[in-house]
């Protein structure tokens, strides 16, 4: 049942992704990927509900149930900060990751088919799990935003504004804003998760997951502290936020 949640939830992204690209290329944006993101998202909630209750617990065991974790909170923040003005168009590019990342963790031996119940659950341990990942849709968002800036940017300098894709892009300093409001997201629910993983009953390999994801958010907390105290430009901000969160999805190696 949670995988049939999760193989219609893939199909909602797709169709959004795919109907929001159509729109584009035609000159004119499409509001049918708001609910088809929506509809996305209700399928991930089935899912993450079951599997929570199959494990008696937040479900993030194993490669699989983090993928769809980390979709579920990009959809979450593109639904919630995506969603206003011309940044609808934050569905179109955010659709195909949510469909990647769901795509693996349909492939066979990826999410375990029997997953186990947990005799016991600690609280810090819980909230650790799931704010980090929670912090990472924000992250993730953040970096599809840069994309956007990024290929925006190279639009405005090299002229070509002429296709239905790239003339509907929002403004400039609408995906700057966005793009500073989830990395300071990001980086407060991450703090949550960092201070609720230091608080944790702790084994000897969590030791070095825990330092690694301190590296993550030492490394944004930097980010932060240059961007507030000296500045950066956008295409040098974006850069550094498309960079920094490819190299932090070390953190799921160290699981």
């Amino acid at each position: 049942m949670d995988r049939w949640a999760l193989i219609i939830a893939t199909l909602f992204a797709a169709i959004g992704g795919v109907n929001g690209m159509l729109s584009l290329r035609h000159g004119h944006r499409s509001k049918a990927t708001i609910f088809w993101m929506a509809g996305a998202l209700a399928g991930q909630l089935v899912f993450l509900y079951l599997r929570g209750q199959e494990r008696a617990a937040c479900p993030l065991m194993g490669t699989g149930e983090i993928l769809v974790f980390l979709a579920w909170s990009l959809t979450l923040f593109y639904l919630l900060v995506g969603t206003t003005y011309r940044l609808s168009l934050l569905g179109v590019f955010s659709a195909p990751v949510v469909v990647v990342f769901q795509i693996i963790a349909l492939i066979p031996g990826v999410l375990d088919p029997t997953p186990e119940r947990l005799p016991e659950t600690d609280a810090w341990r819980e909230t650790h799990a799931a704010m980090s990942v929670l912090a990472y849709g924000a992250l993730a968002l953040a970096s599809v935003a840069a994309v956007m800036f990024l290929v925006l940017n190279r639009q405005l300098k090299t002229h070509h504004l002429a296709s239905g894709l790239f003339k509907n892009l929002p403004p400039v300093r609408e995906l700057l804003i966005s793009l500073k409001r989830l990395l300071w997201l990001g980086w407060l629910t991450l703090s949550v998760g960092v201070v609720a993983g230091v608080r944790m009953p702790r084994s000897e390999g969590a030791e070095a997951h825990l330092v690694v994801a301190a590296g993550v958010w030492l490394a944004y907390t930097i980010l932060l502290g240059v961007l507030q105290l000296r500045g950066i430009t956008g295409k040098r901000l974006s850069l550094v936020t498309v960079i920094l969160f490819v190299v932090s999805l070390s953190v799921f190696a160290s699981v």
